[in-house]
């Protein structure tokens, strides 16, 4: 009986290794990521994604990430092309490249010590250089230049260099001194002004020129009134002096006219007193003589 039971647990025994062993050759390999599998330590070769077997006792696995991922520098302190202090917070979007995760274990173990040994020398001496090209002012208006050109910088550098894909570089804040700031809000607080100055002077004038315009107009319009008046006059001098021209060829031509107007215009009614020796209107029995 109690050789059985010695043998049971050896089967048992046996049975629990068995599966353990099965269970250590086995692993699996997600998409996002590859699998380095180590043979005592020696690199032997990357698992892809999906089911994969190694040496149960003898193989190790380390997997690395090849999901994006992004990395911060803050606070480092710079100087601008005119000696204007700054602190630059930075970041960078990358992952490894897939086909090379074998030379991010064989030179750095992993992602996160390749970015500290490599990437972060290569970041804070790239961004330094670059920004001492820009004179805080253009720093500020032209940010979107500035960024690109640090992040050209920080490729070219490290270019085949590391076995990651950078994928874009970010400035993510830029901050100088309370000092320079209020010198900038200042500034920009007078040049405000000198605008609104400028459009006040610019309506002013367009003001001026609409009451030069209508003085102009209203001159104008009296000028041709004046003219009008006068030519006017004039028609009215000529015809009276034509008429006073005909009465007098009338006159000249007919010396009774004065009396058969003054027939022609008398009532027939005679003046009730008379002076002696005084002839009544259109009475003069003599004709004239």
């Amino acid at each position: 009986m109690f050789a059985i039971d010695i043998r049971a647990i050896c089967v048992g025994i046996s049975a629990a290794i068995l599966i353990l062993l099965l269970f250590g050759a086995v692993f699996t390999v997600d998409q996002t990521e590859r699998a380095v599998v180590l043979d005592l330590g020696a690199f032997s070769r990357v698992a892809q994604p999906g089911l994969s077997f190694k040496s149960p006792l003898l193989d190790t696995v380390v997997k690395i990430s090849i999901q994006t991922q992004t990395f911060q520098w803050g606070e480092m302190t710079t100087y601008s092309a005119d000696q204007q202090a700054a602190d630059l917070r930075i970041s960078i979007t990358l992952h490894v490249d897939p086909v090379r995760v074998a030379e991010v274990y064989e030179r750095f173990g992993d992602l996160e010590n390749l970015v500290n040994r490599l990437i972060d020398p290569i970041v804070k001496q790239q961004s330094k250089i670059v920004f001492g090209r820009y004179t805080a002012v253009r720093a500020i208006q032209e940010r979107a230049m500035l960024n690109a050109d640090i992040g050209e910088a920080i490729n070219a550098v490290l270019a085949d260099e590391t076995p990651v894909v950078i994928e874009s570089v970010q400035i993510e804040n830029i901050q100088f001194s309370k000092a320079y700031e209020q010198s900038v809000e200042q500034r920009m607080m007078a040049e405000v002004e000198v605008l609104k100055l400028r459009q006040n002077a610019e309506r002013e004038k367009v003001q001026a020129q609409i009451v030069v315009t209508q003085a102009e107009a209203k001159a104008s319009a009296i000028r041709v009134q004046a003219q009008a008046e006068a030519a006017a006059i004039r028609l009215r001098g000529q015809a009276e002096a034509e008429a006073i021209k005909a009465r007098g060829a009338a006159l000249r031509d007919n010396p009774n006219l004065p009396v058969l107007v003054q027939a022609e215009r008398w009532d027939g009614k005679l003046p009730l007193t008379m002076l002696p020796g005084a002839v009544v209107p259109m009475l003069n029995l003599n004709g004239g003589r």
